[in-house]
């Protein structure tokens, strides 16, 4: 595969999402993200709000995973060999930015890739999500642990790679210091 196509990890609130949007668009090429979720939707039946919550919650516990897995494959395994499959076509397609879904991982040994981490301490993303997704009644702290906590369960379970760890990607930038645009700047150079 030739094809030059740049996924991107991110914590919660770091600006990932819109660091990859901004990227592709410079590049020309496209970003797949919430479009991700909706070809999944399509391929797969099950809703995309499922979708969603099933790509950052790793299955039930130990125990239930052999109960379910001893009969057929989870909806969770389903969903994942499809997605598997969904971003590997992508990566085939053309030069393109794919966002979060363990594209990382999915295309570590056939695309020309170059796997990004985006960061940024916890006054940066607290303060962007309340800015980005407005209040809510849990603490804006308390809701990038928990969906950080989720994300990297998530990674760990399928991957079996740990989530955020610098060895498992090529650069790993901080957005709260470098700031949004700096971030796409570094990224668009590295292409």
């Amino acid at each position: 595969m030739k094809n030059r196509v740049v996924t991107i990890s991110r914590e919660f609130g770091s600006g990932g999402r819109t660091i990859g949007r901004k990227l592709a668009e410079e590049l020309g090429i496209p970003c797949y993200d919430a479009e991700l979720i909706q070809q999944l939707a399509q391929e797969s039946g099950f809703s995309e709000d499922y979708i969603r919550d099933a790509g950052e919650y790793a299955p039930g516990g130990y125990l239930s995973l052999l109960s379910n897995r001893a009969f057929a494959l989870t909806n969770e395994d389903v969903l994942w060999e499809l997605q598997y499959k969904v971003i590997t076509d992508l990566a085939e397609k053309g030069p393109c930015v794919i966002v979060g879904r363990c594209a990382d991982y999915i295309l570590r040994d056939t695309a020309d890739c170059l796997k990004v981490f985006i960061h940024a301490d916890m006054g940066f993303r607290a303060k962007r999500i309340v800015e980005v997704y407005g209040e809510r009644e849990q603490s804006p702290e308390q809701r990038l642990k928990d969906k950080d906590k989720r994300r990297a369960a998530y990674h760990r379970f399928y991957t079996n790679m740990k989530w955020g760890h610098a060895q498992n990607y090529h650069i790993c930038l901080d957005s709260g210091k470098l700031g949004i645009d700096s971030c796409v700047e570094i990224l668009r150079q590295l292409y």
